[in-house]
């Protein structure tokens, strides 16, 4: 395979956008599109493919001529005969093989059917990828709003605790505290730690579905809103015509009935054409030749069995593919009845959280914490109200996690 400008101009513009970092942060799109043009796996299948194309390209070909000469009927040295006519003949022959038609059309059909198959299976390969990738890219993007709350709660911290140290020389603030406020400091910032580790590791997750570079970093787009999605109950007829697993399948039936078709083929007769040439050696004998034709007899009882028992095989791989498409089917619809009812309680979880929960409670701190500020609240209360916000917003992003990757694997099943 040719090296394609597109795909090097792709991977050109990434590795641009991606060292740009914070000025240019990448999309999802984009990873995507990278991961369809630069993967090796994916690269692997187009090869595949290509190859059966080559493969199919000659299959109707005939077989080589065959080309000899040599001696004909010439006697032992020593014979005494004197007679020109038993001196033998030098003989030159040639000999074509034609392979019937229909076999020569069913082979190539059955080839080219078999790049059909790994064309499918380069679309269910990049489905699995793909879904790789958004789960990355979403818990990357929750990474990020965590990593935003860890550092509004470090900051929030660190007022307490400077308001408690200027407060504990005139008795207004308990040692204790103190330390407990410390404490919780030094727990977030090694949170910090751990959330931006997560956050490398899903950088080089991508890296590696792109086939770029492991260590390079950039930034990615969280402006972006993927919350605009409707999950819907689908029939059999749907999940068949977007899935790929299933288009393979189909492919693979009809690959199988096309071999089927070829070995039923073996039943037509092949002809050879042998034409021989006879020069005498001896003096005063007309040359002579020989223009013979065969055709072979498949049909005989000895020689029918092997393909006779060939369809009948195939016709059975043939049925279990199909009730392995009907299981695949049936299960996969169950499996979107169930994850719909649960995206729809995910998101209803989600928006309670975003626009109720964390509004009251953080309301609730702020009111706190003026209190403190004002010398009218006791530090353990607020950092009570703290821990009760700081475990809320945990569980929201907890539940948008789950939620992202509840709609991936939704996407999936579906291949939207």
């Amino acid at each position: 395979m040719k090296p394609n400008i597109k795909n090097i101009f792709i991977a050109g513009w990434l590795l641009l956008a991606l060292n740009s970092q914070a000025q240019h942060p990448v999309k999802l799109d984009s990873v995507l599109q990278v991961i369809n043009e630069n993967n090796p796996m994916l690269k692997d299948y187009r090869y595949r493919a290509e190859a059966m194309t080559n493969f199919a390209a000659g299959a109707k070909s005939l077989m080589a001529p065959e080309v000899g000469g040599g001696p004909w009927m010439v006697p032992y040295p020593g014979t005494k005969d004197t007679d020109p006519a038993n001196k033998g003949q030098i003989m030159l022959s040639v000999q074509q093989k034609f392979t019937n038609p229909a076999k020569l059309r069913a082979n190539q059909s059955y080839l080219n059917s078999k790049a059909a198959i790994e064309k499918a299976g380069e679309t269910f390969t990049f489905n699995e990828l793909r879904a790789m990738a958004k789960t990355a890219f979403f818990q990357w993007m929750v990474l990020e709003k965590k990593k935003k709350v860890l550092q509004e709660n470090e900051e929030i911290i660190q007022l307490v605790l400077k308001i408690s140290r200027v407060r504990y020389p005139y008795n207004q603030s308990k040692l204790g505290n103190i330390y407990k406020a410390e404490g919780r400091l030094l727990e977030v910032q090694n949170m910090i730690l751990m959330n931006d580790n997560e956050i490398v590791q899903k950088n080089i997750l991508l890296n590696q579905l792109m086939n770029i570079p492991k260590e390079l970093r950039y930034s990615i787009d969280t402006t972006v809103h993927y919350r605009e999605f409707v999950a819907e109950l689908v029939d059999t007829t749907t999940l068949a015509q977007n899935r790929s697993d299933i288009r393979r399948i189909d492919k693979s039936i009809l690959s199988m009935r096309l071999n089927q078709a070829l070995e039923g083929n073996q039943s037509k007769p092949d002809f050879t054409i042998g034409y021989n040439h006879m020069i005498p050696r001896g003096s005063g004998m007309p040359s002579q030749f020989m223009l013979l034709g065969m055709v072979t007899i498949p049909i005989a009882p000895w020689s029918s069995k092997m393909y006779k028992s060939n369809v009948k095989g195939m016709s059975s791989q043939i049925q279990s593919m199909q009730r392995e498409r009907e299981s695949i089917l049936n299960e996969t619809q169950g499996m979107t009845a169930s994850m719909v009812n649960e995206i729809t309680t995910l998101d209803k979880q989600v928006n309670n959280y975003e626009k109720r929960i964390i509004p009251v409670l953080r309301k609730n701190y702020e009111t706190l914490m003026l209190g403190y500020q004002e010398n009218r609240e006791e530090l353990y209360i607020v950092l009570d109200a703290y821990e009760t916000l700081i475990m809320s917003q945990s569980q929201y992003l907890d539940t948008l996690r789950r939620y992202y990757e509840m709609v991936v694997n939704y996407e999936k099943l579906l291949e939207k």
